[in-house]
């Protein structure tokens, strides 16, 4: 008889439900864009149920993990730190993973994996400047959005955002769009400047950076990638097309064990 789990990973800007079955097999997954304190946790929850044929009775286990994790205490068997649910996840999708970057909503993470478990990590929460957020902020200033990054910067040179806090780097951007900056040359320069902080974070934990696996939304853009590395000094960081749903992932293959 097969054993049915449920990862729940809140974030503070998306929802993310995976049904695992037997602790290896994806059966459904679902991601609502929106996150902690809305009904998203609940409508990824619903949704992956649907796809599955499967109800919260058929659940052997249910985890949940992310920033908003306490809000599902009825629902959820357990919460566990992020922390953990991304090394787990990393380690399933990509298992000779050495060093895992995720760049969140609100914060980025960093954690080192030796043999599939975490042995080390650091986290940085303490300003929006190097996160998701901002690079969002920065594409709803210059009138697109995060989906179309990787088009929207094709062909631009990269300005160079000084500014170490959120808010006085958006006033930057607004001085720059004043000053009539292509907004592809502002969009690359927020990203330059999101991975550079993040490579020099990274680095204090894991110089060499052997086999880098990228997780989070921003992960799924080309660009950034690309840029990433180059400040890694890397040729290359791994991603996966299911990178989004890497924490969720972890939490169900977490409460299989």
């Amino acid at each position: 008889m097969s054993i049915y789990t449920l990862g729940i990973d809140i974030g503070s800007t998306a929802s993310k439900c995976v049904m695992l079955k037997d602790g290896k097999e994806i059966v459904a997954k679902s991601l609502i864009a929106v996150g902690a304190g809305t009904s998203g946790p609940q409508r990824a929850i619903a949704e992956v149920l649907e796809k599955a044929g499967k109800t919260e009775a058929d659940m052997a286990y249910t985890l949940a993990t992310g920033y908003g994790r306490n809000s599902l205490e009825d629902i959820a068997d357990h919460q566990m730190s992020e922390l953990s649910c991304h090394a787990k996840g990393a380690t399933f999708l990509f298992p000779d993973v050495h060093t895992v970057i995720d760049i969140g909503g609100q914060d980025v993470k960093v954690l080192q994996i030796d043999n599939g478990v975490m042995t080390n990590f650091v986290m940085n929460d303490k300003c929006a400047a190097g996160t998701g957020r901002f690079l969002e902020m920065t594409m709803s200033r210059v009138g697109s959005d995060i989906t179309s990054i990787d088009t929207f910067v094709e062909g631009a040179e990269p300005v160079t955002i000084n500014s170490m806090c959120a808010v006085f780097a958006e006033s930057e951007i607004i001085g720059l769009l004043a000053q009539e900056t292509p907004p592809g040359s502002i969009a690359l320069g927020c990203i330059y400047s999101i991975c550079r902080r993040t490579a020099i974070f990274a680095q204090k934990l894991a110089p060499e950076n052997p086999k880098v696996f990228f997780s989070g939304g921003l992960a799924q853009s080309q660009v950034v990638r690309e840029v990433l590395a180059r400040y890694l000094g890397v040729e290359s960081v791994t991603a996966h097309p299911l990178c989004q749903y890497n924490g969720a992932i972890g939490a169900a293959v977490l409460g299989w064990k």
